[in-house]
């Protein structure tokens, strides 16, 4: 079953680690190209994490990709890490915290 891509945020933020995140305070836009995708925003801060659709005026870090990509990472075909080397994944903003996703949200991704 192919999720869509705001499903698999939700199901993203649900795996929220507040313990692993502790003080950091970020802002997280996702820009998903395609007719499946959009713009979400996540914010973390004060070891709690917050969703909401759209976009926002300053994220610290910017990822940008495609539906499609988006989907075959989420449901573990493709490695984050590789798609990022292979142009499929683009961060703007602050590297080190993009790193950090992978361990405040457990999953595929």
């Amino acid at each position: 079953m192919t999720e869509s891509c705001e499903e698999t945020l939700h199901l993203m933020n649900k795996s929220f680690r507040s313990e692993v995140a502790g003080n950091l305070q970020a802002i997280y836009l996702f820009d998903i190209s395609g007719a499946k995708g959009g713009k979400w925003t996540l914010e973390i801060k004060d070891g709690k994490c917050d969703l909401k659709s759209g976009s926002c005026t300053s994220p610290t870090v910017t990822i940008s990709i495609s539906d499609q990509d988006w989907i075959a990472i989420s449901q573990g075909k493709l490695n984050s890490q590789m798609a990022f080397m292979m142009g499929k994944l683009r961060v703007a903003g602050d590297m080190g915290l993009a790193m950090k996703l992978q361990s405040m949200f457990p999953g595929p991704a």
